[in-house]
């Protein structure tokens, strides 16, 4: 195998692998901030404890969003570099 370049298959994987991370973060995202949001409404919380929760879960969410990107990438990448 030619290690200096990648095959077409490789090159659709690595895009195919990439959209899933992408979807599935922002879908983890958007749940963590649903969740937030649920709390907020279900409790009826005044405005700046409201806002102060909402800051949060879009923080929050962010966060699990960018940890599922790198965790998925990684993963692949792992398995990549073994060959299985």
């Amino acid at each position: 195998m030619d290690m200096g370049r990648e095959s077409r298959w490789d090159k659709d994987a690595m895009t195919v692998e990439i959209v899933f991370a992408l979807v599935t973060a922002a879908v983890l995202g958007a749940a963590v901030f649903a969740v937030a949001f649920g709390v907020a409404v279900v409790v009826g919380l005044g405005e700046p404890a409201g806002n102060g929760l909402l800051t949060t879960g879009g923080v929050a969410g962010f966060v699990a969003a960018v940890w599922r990107v790198v965790r998925v990438l990684h993963r692949f990448d792992a398995q990549r570099r073994s060959g299985t």
